[in-house]
């Protein structure tokens, strides 16, 4: 890989991004348009820059490499992404907007109590924060590997550059530069994928009609799995699942949402959420085919598949091998790295946003401070969690075994799950709960189903999958509802239900 090439490419990609920050937050610098982007966003931009905040470097690494694996039946829990964002258009949103939040755990204040809503955003902030530094982890991995490591970069130098561009073009105006920096990285990162995919047909010697024979007659295109219960492709945990974790890691997630909710209605938010909802579909399918081309491409031209240590297929190495080796050509160099570079930019800024809105919001109430105090304290703590980060990054790279994208959804079905709870609770039921419990209840039920789930592995060797959690959910649902009062001792006002 032309080191040279891809540093100047990293160079340019920033200067863009930083050039279209500044002009975008030129008048406007304020914890306003930093939160929420003055309420101004147009929500067609928004919808197609979700799309790449959505997928992150890992889905453009990951997802081809599970063809080799599991075949297309990832295509089961994108299905159930589509229904799991029809119920954040048309049940949460509603509430976001009716109540104008600036954090969307303000709701659980609103609704159960203080106790909640700080376990909420604290659950959020662990979640994200860790989900968040993988992302970004992934494509600092790539780059240190093939080209800075060459060059005698230690990684968390790499790592802090990263950390320090992100921050430089997000530190002013936060949502409102975002919105319009992701729809540039949204058409970069199509623009890549379809480049390489072409680069990889011509590499096979394929024509359009020729790329589809080739993945309609490859033997990894089974796409559901409804026989097999004790696989975690099994079509009904991957579709239930797709629903669950999408209401989980966007619906109740204040980074993914911060975004929708900086549209200038409701109306305008549901057309964003439902438009950018089908294009996961497409997007999601390329993915695939381009991961069962790089398996023929590999066999085409008699080379050695990337192994991991146990001499399992690395899917994660498929593409970046070829690319490192310089084995598709200079443009698909050059694409790969566009592509990795937008979605891992696309994903941290809204991740780095998004956490510093919470902590300032949630955990510190800078509201009550003034404009000029206020905005200080936002910039140290948007400053401190691009440091969290890169100290998270590198405890990753010592202990990760197992596919990175695997480990990001494994991570939320145990952190999420308590937030999908309590918002499942507030939404459900007009009871009222004992706030004082609701802290003990959410760190419980994480203990229980790991618990649970190697007592499963030891005795009937059924390891649970991502719908870890829903049961988790339903275990926090379950515990509020034991200590709650019965609905006639309801009392409406503080406890309204919304």
């Amino acid at each position: 890989m032309n080191g040279t090439v891809i540093l100047l490419i990293i160079l340019l990609y920033f200067g863009i991004l930083w050039s279209i920050s500044y002009f975008v937050g030129k008048k406007h610098s304020g914890n306003a348009a930093f939160f929420l982007g003055n309420r101004q966003s147009p929500w067609y931009i928004v919808a197609i820059g979700m799309i790449g905040s959505s997928l992150s470097g890992v889905t453009f690494v990951s997802v081809p490499g599970w063809a080799g694996s599991t075949d297309m039946t990832y295509m089961q829990m994108v299905f159930g992404f589509v229904l799991g964002y029809a119920v954040i258009a048309f049940v949460l949103l509603p509430i976001y907007y009716k109540l104008q939040l600036t954090s969307i755990y303000t709701y659980l204040q609103n609704r159960i109590g203080k106790n909640a809503y700080k376990t909420g955003a604290g659950f959020f902030l662990l979640s994200r924060t860790v989900g968040a530094s993988v992302r970004l982890y992934v494509a600092v991995w790539i780059l240190q590997t093939y080209v800075f490591e060459a060059w005698g970069v230690p990684f968390v130098v790499t790592a802090a550059g990263f950390l320090l561009m992100i921050w430089l073009y997000t530190h002013k105006s936060g949502v409102r530069a975002i919105v319009w920096t992701d729809l540039l990285q949204t058409l970069c990162l199509l623009t890549a994928l379809v480049i390489i995919i072409w680069q990889v047909a011509k590499g096979l010697n394929l024509d359009f009609s020729g790329i589809v024979s080739t993945i309609r007659h490859s033997e990894h295109t089974q796409m559901f799995v409804f026989d097999d219960w004790h696989t975690k492709q099994n079509f009904f945990k991957q579709f239930i699942s797709g629903c669950f974790v999408t209401i989980a890691m966007t619906g109740i997630d204040q980074e993914m949402m911060q975004k929708n909710i900086s549209c200038k209605n409701l109306k305008a938010a549901q057309k964003n959420v439902c438009t950018y909802s089908l294009f996961f579909i497409p997007v999601n399918f390329l993915f695939l085919c381009l991961g069962i081309l790089l398996l023929n491409y590999y066999s085409a031209h008699s080379l050695a598949l990337p192994l991991t240590a146990k001499g399992a297929l690395d899917g994660d190495a498929l593409l970046p091998t070829l690319i490192a080796n310089n084995v598709l050509g200079l443009s698909a160099t050059i694409f790969f790295t566009v592509g990795i570079i937008a979605v891992t930019f696309a994903s941290a800024d809204s991740a780095l946003t998004g956490l510093t809105t919470s902590v300032c919001v949630d955990l510190l109430s800078i509201s009550q401070y003034s404009e000029k105090r206020a905005k200080k304290i936002r910039l140290s703590v948007h400053w401190i969690i691009s440091v969290v980060f890169i100290g998270i990054m590198l405890l990753f790279r010592l202990i990760n075994s197992t596919s990175v994208i695997d480990a990001i959804y494994m991570i939320a079905s145990y952190t999420y799950g308590p937030l999908l709870g309590l918002f499942a609770f507030g939404i459900l039921f007009k009871r009222k709960t004992d706030d004082r419990y609701v802290p003990f209840i959410c760190l419980l039920s994480p203990v229980i189903c790991f618990l649970l789930n190697f007592f499963l592995m030891r005795t009937v060797r059924y390891t649970m999958g991502y719908e870890l959690l829903l049961l988790n959910a339903t275990l926090v649902l379950t515990g509020l509802l034991i200590v709650s009062e019965n609905p006639s001792n309801f009392v409406a006002g503080r406890h309204k239900r919304i």
